[in-house]
């Protein structure tokens, strides 16, 4: 007997979006820990994160680098969880976004160090996939 199941089984796009959630998945797990890594450092070694930050953003870096490592690990673990992943994506997008500033900031203050200073310029365009790879566990989360 065919059924509703089994005609959607055998549909390509079923097919396709199956996979388009496995591999979401997968990079959800590896996003997540990775995040919540980074996170933890923001504790274990702060001074790094607490240089990033541009002096021109009001309050105390130690302070910022401590809430940025919450809301870094919080959003790794949101990852790692099908149930919170879809606002856990979204979350990430805008951390990645908003932690870009820090970024470029890397370049300006350590522009008197050559190899430092390349170092930080070659990390800038590492943003860019880790924005779009959490857009795409965003769509394909359900």
């Amino acid at each position: 007997m065919i059924t509703m199941a089994t005609i959607l089984e055998k549909n390509p796009l079923t097919r396709r979006v199956r996979a388009a959630r496995d591999d979401a998945s997968r990079e959800a797990t590896v996003m997540g820990a990775g995040l919540i890594t980074m996170g933890v450092l923001h504790f274990v070694v702060p001074g790094p994160f607490d240089a990033q930050i541009p002096r021109e953003i009001p309050g105390e870096p130690r302070t910022l680098t401590y809430a940025s490592g919450v809301a870094e690990a919080a959003i790794g673990a949101g990852l790692l969880i099908p149930r919170t992943r879809k606002p856990a994506a979204a979350a990430a997008i805008a951390l990645f976004v908003a932690v870009y500033p820090a970024n470029l900031n890397m370049v300006r203050i350590y522009w008197d160090k050559p190899l430092i200073r390349a170092g930080a310029i070659a990390r800038l365009p590492f943003q860019v996939p880790m924005i779009t790879t959490a857009v795409k566990i965003w769509r394909a989360t359900p």
